[in-house]
């Protein structure tokens, strides 16, 4: 486990959701001073302070430790992700499915 990585992961998502990253520690259950012992006397985790904050944070314990998954393509070609995004634009209106469109031509176009 890269700890850098994880108290990262858990800062940049809790920014996301706009709660304090000692608030989510503590309500988690994971303990309110985790990321500070992490930081300070480079302690790990133990895998249930991972996992409960995980779940507080609506994600997977490997996605909050940064280990790199492979997503898993299905018999239709498309990945989960992409299955949910197809869902999602299904439910739009024509006009916001335009703008979407739109969008995504754009950030297509656009060189990195």
């Amino acid at each position: 486990m890269d700890a850098n990585v994880f108290v990262q992961n858990v800062k940049t998502l809790c920014k996301n959701k706009g709660i304090k990253p000692t608030i989510a520690c503590e309500e988690s259950g994971a303990g309110k001073n985790l990321l500070n012992h992490i930081e300070t006397r480079g302690s790990i985790p133990s895998v249930e302070k991972v996992q409960k904050l995980a779940e507080y944070l609506g994600v997977t314990t490997s996605e909050l430790l940064g280990e790199k998954i492979e997503p898993t393509v299905n018999d239709d070609g498309l990945t989960d992700e992409e299955r949910n995004l197809m869902a999602q634009f299904r439910q739009l209106t024509p006009e916001q499915q335009d703008m979407v469109l739109r969008m995504v031509q754009a950030a297509a176009d656009k060189p990195e």
